[in-house]
């Protein structure tokens, strides 16, 4: 039987990466060593277009769909637990976004509202991707049935195109992790 949720597994692989790259930026801010606040605007981009437009439209218009198609319940289930979190994660790349656009003109007391936004986003994140792979993911594999698989599968290619989405996206972490090993002063 095919996978429908290995490529999204992998994906939270460098989903998880951006998280640990904004959460020690974030705290690094919180110390006063870190003010390079393009990192922030570059994490919203990365979220906003890799984590959410790619990897949660898979989530939300395929996976999430099938599993009601078969089955789970939309409202007082794990699925709406997901897409409540979704939409917490977008209010705080928002609140991240306006407040490290804010700094980076110049106006030093966004700091706190980065800290709290990029930490809270990064601990929020953390939870939902275990919970997703841990609980959710294994659970899809068992219910959904071999007919609706095939289709899935292609709907995930479709969105990923040519791939260069990911090449992108991953060339964007790679260079803030190499800024992240590289010493300050």
């Amino acid at each position: 039987m095919l996978d429908v949720t290995q490529v999204m597994v992998q994906e939270h692989r460098l989903i998880l990466r951006m998280v640990a790259l904004v959460d020690a930026n974030a705290a690094r801010a919180e110390q006063g060593v870190f003010q390079d606040w393009a990192f922030f605007l570059d994490a919203v981009d990365f979220i906003r277009t890799y984590a959410d437009r790619f990897h949660h439209a898979k989530e939300e218009d395929v996976l999430f769909v099938e599993l009601v198609n078969n089955g789970m319940p939309a409202k007082r289930s794990p699925i709406e637990a997901m897409l409540i979190e979704h939409d917490h994660g977008r209010a705080f790349v928002g609140a991240l976004e306006s407040a490290a656009t804010a700094a980076l003109a110049g106006d030093e007391s966004q700091v706190p509202a980065i800290v709290f936004n990029g930490r809270g986003w990064a601990a929020l994140l953390t939870d939902h991707i275990h919970k997703e792979d841990t609980i959710l993911y294994p659970l899809a594999e068992r219910v959904l049935p071999a007919a609706v698989r095939p289709r899935m599968v292609a709907s995930y290619q479709a969105a990923a195109g040519d791939g260069t989405l990911h090449v992108r996206y991953q060339a964007l972490v790679e260079r803030w992790e190499r800024e992240a090993a590289t010493p300050v002063g």
